[in-house]
This record gives C-alpha cells, structure tokens and sequence, in this order.
C-alpha cells in the first residue's frame, strides 16, 4: 500500500480490499512484485527494496488487470513493460482468450504502455473514477 499511495494515478485500494483479494478462494489471481535490483536501485534503494506489482484476475476464458504500479524512482526502465509481458505470458498459459483493464482518461503515461504492449481502447465509462471524477478508458489486448 504504501507503494500504490507515492502513484497519484494508481489503483487505489483499501487495506480491506487488498486483503479481500488475496483471501479470495475462489477466484485465481496472479500477483507480481519487482524488487529493485543493483542495476535498477536507486540512492535510496536497497536491492531486494519493492519498485513495483502487478495484481490480475483470471475470469476465465480472460484476464483482468486490476492494478500495477511502479515507483515514481523505477519509471521508463521497462519495469511496467515487464510485468505486462510476464502477465501476458501467463494468459498465453491458460489458454485464455484476451486480458483487459481499465485506466484513467488522464493517466497518458500507462495508456501509452498499454498500447506498445498491444492493447486497444474498447470503451468508455463515464464518470467511473472518483476523487476527481474522470472518465474510464477500457482496453484489451487478444491473445492468439
């Protein structure tokens, strides 16, 4: 949590909700957690020091992205593009058919991230995100 709270356009969820997910029996969900490494360590990173997760939801025959972020100090390193890519190849795993997600209208940085890793705008939902209220964007990406 305190990871997605230094990413003002994140995902933000509650204690509760991050707890809900992972107790969750009976949905599959695939969670990636990037620890910086010496390459990619900061000053005031220690290698082994969370810069990233990623947390997806197998709703079969698909996958839904619900949440990634990456440490303001870790962007455009190509840690976003990998925990796409290793999502990705987990859906390519099970067989399923398309990953999808949602995003902030304004959130220019991760739509430009989903459209080199090949995902397509599909749709819109009015006024989806609060605090401010903005637009949702939804992409998805076939697999094939």
């Amino acid at each position: 949590m305190n990871l997605e709270r230094q990413c003002a356009t994140a995902a933000h969820w509650t204690e509760q909700q991050y707890r809900q997910a992972f107790q969750s029996e009976s949905v599959e969900r695939l969670v990636l957690v990037a620890e910086a490494s010496p390459p990619e360590a900061s000053d005031s990173d220690k290698p082994g020091d969370l810069v990233g997760f990623l947390v997806a939801r197998h709703l079969a025959p698909e996958w839904e992205l619900e949440n990634i972020v990456v440490a303001p100090k870790a962007r455009r390193k190509g840690l976003g593009m990998r925990l796409l890519d290793a999502l990705l190849a987990a859906a390519q795993e099970t067989h399923s058919d398309a990953v999808f997600l949602e995003v902030r209208e304004s959130n220019a940085a991760a739509r430009t991230l989903y459209e080199k890793a090949g995902f397509l705008q599909t749709g819109r939902r009015k006024s989806y995100y609060t605090s401010p209220v903005e637009d949702a964007l939804q992409y998805r990406r076939t697999l094939g």
